[in-house]
């Protein structure tokens, strides 16, 4: 068997397992993602305790459920406490955010 075959095949792999390490990190944790304002509706909010929170740290942390105007998947971000208070479901605004990460909310007013 000529030599350049396997080498072939094992810099076939390094690629492969670099693009998906590439892609999970970019899409699935949301490293290095582009950040991304979208105008949407808050659907739901969620507050879930944190077990074996430790005295002094949050012992909850705060979700919203949204969905975009335009139409598109329905997403689900970790917010702070207080966007959690502020918001209701009904709320319609301009978000950003980058990969999984929240980072604002501007609600619309009327």
């Amino acid at each position: 068997m000529p030599f350049w075959i396997p080498l072939t095949l094992l810099a076939s792999l390094a690629i492969a397992i670099t693009y998906f390490i590439y892609s999970y990190r970019r899409h699935s944790l949301g490293l290095d993602a582009p950040e991304k304002t979208v105008a949407v509706c808050v659907l739901d909010k969620q507050s879930n305790p944190i077990i074996g929170a430790q005295p002094g740290d949050d012992n909850e942390e705060y979700w919203i459920y949204v969905e975009p105007l335009d139409g598109g998947p329905k997403r689900e971000f970790m917010v702070g406490i207080h966007y959690y208070q502020a918001l209701k479901p009904g709320d319609q605004g301009t978000m950003t955010y980058r990969g999984r990460q929240f980072l604002h909310f501007a609600l619309q007013r009327d």
